[in-house]
């Protein structure tokens, strides 16, 4: 597995499982889901977190739980879909106190009241490690969901906001990167505190104006890969959207900043495309959530990831997180 990679070991397991028929988002999106034959669907994801793996240094009990919902409930804003209710199956070790079960408990509560859903139970079991495996619920008009596939040549890419400062905080947490409490301080909480973008999501569903979109965690570049293999075809990139903070980081690191917003992850931004007619009405759709469009390029006929930079071209590399991997 740590030659092959996650996708790859996910394409093995799905050729030797059967379609359900009537899938309304079919393998290979951010999310599953079930027809209830009234023109809804039941929405579903699951999305696991390991401690060893997953939690860097300084986060806390409550921080880690909360982020599970978070990156769970962000695979349905990608679809447009308000999460309804959480679940949480936890392998927990025997030697572990009841007070940080409990603060997991409080960590749950508030990922999902911050985001409009409640938690409904789930399962606990022993383990050698903390593992929380998460599984979100929603329901939706079936003909709103916003698939992965969808996208056309001259379609405009975009997304819902910058990049860059949680590769930097892992440069800072994983690396020994140095950098100013003022500084520091903020990209920390990129990775301690994410938000999914519940409401942009569902304003933009709303809006009609959606042809592809993905949930970013995976990384900038991961994520248009993986829009382009669902979409079939390419995409053409004229402007990063590297955060500032990312910018100074990058500066005083020298580091790049374009790596530092394509290669990172868990920034759980929304990476969609909108057609062309249609670019102001998802620019209002996400302004009325207090939320600015932020343009990246367009969609092309060619399968290939290019950045313009000055003038130059250069190819976006198939890089980000994938489980499994030694590295990115």
């Amino acid at each position: 597995m740590g030659e092959i990679g996650e996708r790859a070991l996910i394409e093995l397991m799905l050729a030797n499982i059967t379609p359900m028929p009537g899938m309304p988002v079919p393998f290979w999106d951010d999310v599953t889901a079930i027809s209830l034959g009234d023109g809804r669907a039941a929405v579903i994801n699951t999305d696991m977190l390991v401690w060893e793996t997953d939690v860097p240094r300084g986060m806390t009990a409550l921080q880690v739980a909360r982020k599970a919902v978070v990156m769970n409930f962000s695979d349905l804003a990608a679809k447009g879909v308000q999460p309804r209710a959480f679940l949480a199956s936890l392998g927990l070790p025997r030697t572990l106190g009841a007070t940080v079960v409990e603060q997991m408990a409080r960590g749950f509560e508030a990922g999902a009241r911050e985001h409009g859903a409640y938690v409904l139970g789930g399962d606990t079991n022993e383990a050698s490690e903390i593992i929380i495996n998460g599984i979100a619920l929603g329901v939706a008009d079936e003909e709103r969901l916003m698939k992965r596939s969808g996208a056309r040549p001259g379609d405009i890419l975009a997304t819902t906001g910058p990049f860059g400062d949680t590769a930097a905080a892992f440069k800072i947490l994983l690396e020994g990167y140095g950098a100013p409490e003022a500084l520091q301080g903020p990209l920390l909480e990129s990775v301690y505190h994410p938000r999914a973008r519940i409401e942009e999501g569902l304003a933009l569903a709303a809006s009609g104006a959606v042809s592809a979109s993905i949930d970013s965690s995976d990384g900038l570049a991961m994520s248009l890969h993986d829009l382009s293999r669902s979409s079939g075809l390419g995409f053409r990139l004229t402007r990063l959207p590297t955060s500032p903070l990312a910018e100074a980081f990058a500066e005083l690191s020298r580091l790049s900043p374009g790596d530092l917003a394509l290669y990172g992850g868990e920034e759980y931004e929304l990476v969609f495309t909108v057609k062309p007619d249609k670019l102001d009405a998802a620019r209002e759709a996400l302004r009325s959530t207090g939320c600015s469009l932020i343009e990246l390029g367009e969609a092309t006929q060619s399968r290939g990831l290019v950045l313009v930079e000055d003038g130059d071209e250069r190819q976006i590399e198939r890089r980000g997180w994938e489980h499994f991997r030694s590295e990115g």
